[in-house]
């Protein structure tokens, strides 16, 4: 038999290829796969642990994505850009620290003292941002050494130890028992479902998101279409450094005080929301990916921790879920490529 003659023959799988063509490009449009692995996993808790679809529990899980969608917010928008963003946890952990200092310390209201840590991480983003795309210097060596140098100002300032407290009513913005406009939802929740609205109407219906996808494709290209490649690189570690702060503010009423390390899990757990969501470097991909992202990390988490795994084996599953991912995605061809 030909080439030919088994291309066009059913019975030689010549249907097959047009088939997985066609999931190819739904998956492409819809993140079908994260969508079955989200239903299939809380599925599975449901028919193996006790109490899992509780209210209990449900909200536990939606408070941790939302935490985890948020601190990937930013992570996504460098991804789409062509960065990446090692900072994360430095900036929720200043967003955190300054907060639980100058509002336990030094009694400050919440307000001025929320203003002086979004002032920080828009300073840091800004810092990635210049000298990434200025001096040409990779954005993971860059991101890495504003890390280290804001984590090692905010451990002078506060002379290695917090002392601290945050004001109890922000606590209530993270509780499993808290409410929203007398409706029993964690208020954590809706936040986040208003910045993914926001997210995902920049990206998809502004100019601002065109140009950053365009840029993350090819930026010589962006570049001859008149697009502000480098206004639009450092406004994405802008965003990121912004929005990591804010997951820090959220995350010093979690905690209830200031805690230098709180943001260390979020270096990798945010990454690998957006990787396990589909959203690729070189502009593949959105937001809401990034959420499915989360709550399939976070669904995974619990189960985990239910079925009694350890940190080491929960990040062994973690690390397998992403190369599984890449894998898949990897075989595709670069945006740039068919375009």
């Amino acid at each position: 038999m030909t080439t030919q003659t088994a291309a066009a023959d059913p019975a030689a799988g010549g249907d097959a290829v047009p088939f997985l063509q066609r999931i190819g490009q739904w998956q492409r449009r819809v993140p079908l796969f994260q969508l079955l692995a989200l239903a299939a996993l809380y599925g599975y808790g449901l028919s193996t642990i006790d109490s899992f679809g509780s209210q209990r529990v449900l909200y536990a899980i939606l408070i941790n994505a939302s935490l985890l969608g948020l601190a990937g917010a930013g992570q996504t928008i460098v991804v789409l850009v062509g960065g990446i963003d090692f900072s994360i946890a430095a900036f929720i952990s200043a967003g955190d620290v300054i907060i639980a200092q100058l509002c336990g310390t030094y009694h400050w209201s919440l307000g001025p003292a929320a203003l002086v840590a979004l002032a920080v991480g828009l300073a840091g983003g800004v810092v990635n941002g210049v000298v990434s795309y200025r001096f040409k210097v990779e954005p993971l060596i860059v991101t890495l050494g504003v890390s280290a140098l804001l984590s090692g100002l905010i451990l002078k300032w506060i002379n290695g130890a917090s002392t601290g407290v945050t004001p109890a009513w922000l606590g209530r913005l993270t509780a499993a028992n808290g409410t929203t406009f007398s409706v029993g939802i964690p208020p954590v929740v809706p936040v986040w479902a208003v910045v993914a609205v926001v997210i995902g109407v920049v990206l998809s219906r502004t100019r601002a998101g065109r140009s950053l996808y365009l840029t993350g494709v090819n930026q010589p290209a962006a570049l001859l279409a008149l697009v502000r490649v480098g206004r639009t690189w450092i406004f994405a570690y802008v965003a990121s450094a912004v929005l990591a702060t804010f997951v820090g503010i959220l995350l010093a009423g979690y905690s209830g005080s200031g805690n230098v390390a709180i943001g260390d899990p979020y270096l990798f757990q945010s990454l690998a929301a957006v990787i396990v969501g589909g959203t690729m470097f070189g502009g593949r991909g959105d937001y809401w990916r990034t959420m499915i992202g989360a709550l399939v990390l976070s669904v995974i988490a619990l189960l985990l921790s239910a079925h009694q795994l350890s940190s080491a084996q929960q990040d062994m599953i973690t690390g397998g879920l992403i190369l599984l991912v890449v894998g898949l995605y990897g075989r595709e061809r670069r945006l740039r490529d068919r375009i």
